[in-house]
């Protein structure tokens, strides 16, 4: 339990039995996913440890067991659970060895729409020439989470901020297209294997706010020989030092990235 949490085990003994300092909301929201609580059981939790039961939204947002134990059944395919406005929630070993881990940002950052209109860094996972459509599809799937969240405060700030931040983001933004990233074929470029041809499917969530992201390859490809060696080569850091590569390699991770 205390591995599936990232905690140590002496710090989780400690919580169990009571003692020690009281858990902060950040560890009661990884506690919450990895005992697979759902919706009540989570904000039971909460109350319990005397806390506020967290609003729905950021990277912190509660997963519905069904979607983690469909996660947990995709050991073999890079998967990853991700927010309607792009927020990684969980990945497993794979996703993060082929995109690497989440970034631990905090508010609208945290997000993979902003970080794409806001920071040039963002886009280096794709090849230069696919930008303008990734651009345009991330703000028209953006305009269909905005309008079924009934133009929620955060949402509807999350736009503003970039429409001021980026003249991409406003100009693909004022032609109102709009389609829900349901799936398609991407690029992305990895650091090891070189581009990696895949294709992306989502599954959503009842109320669409999040959803369960796979990446496979097509029968014949190259990508199918390039998705086997990544699960031999997971994730690794390069030390410059010494000229080694040090496997890090993990198995899913639950802990929120905020």
């Amino acid at each position: 339990m205390a591995q599936l949490a990232g905690a140590s085990v002496d710090y989780y003994t400690e919580l169990e039995r009571g003692r020690g300092a009281q858990p902060s909301t950040q560890m009661l929201t990884v506690l919450a996913r990895a005992l697979r609580l759902d919706n009540d059981e989570r904000d039971y939790l909460f109350r319990l440890a005397g806390r506020p039961v967290p609003v729905s939204g950021g990277a912190s947002t509660h997963i519905q067991p069904a979607m983690l134990a469909l996660l947990d059944r995709l050991q073999d395919t890079p998967a990853q659970i991700i927010t309607d406005l792009h927020e990684i929630l969980v990945q497993n070993r794979l996703a993060m060895a082929l995109l690497g881990p989440a970034v631990q940002r905090q508010g609208y950052a945290a997000s993979f729409v902003y970080r794409w209109f806001t920071e040039p860094e963002a886009r280096s996972i794709y090849p230069e020439e696919d930008h303008p459509h990734h651009s345009r599809v991330l703000v028209y799937d953006l305009r269909a989470a905005v309008a079924r969240r009934g133009y929620d405060a955060r949402s509807m700030d999350m736009v503003l901020r970039l429409r001021r931040l980026s003249r991409e983001f406003s100009e693909l933004w004022d032609t109102g297209d709009v389609a829900v990233r349901r799936g398609e074929r991407k690029r992305i470029n990895h650091p090891t294997l070189g581009l990696i041809d895949v294709n992306c499917q989502n599954l959503f969530s009842e109320d669409g706010r999040q959803r369960l992201v796979f990446f496979t390859a097509s029968p014949g490809s190259p990508a199918v020989e390039q998705l086997r060696l990544l699960q031999v080569i997971g994730i690794q850091q390069f030390d410059e030092t010494t000229s080694q590569l040090t496997d890090v390699t993990q198995e899913t991770s639950v802990v929120p990235r905020s």
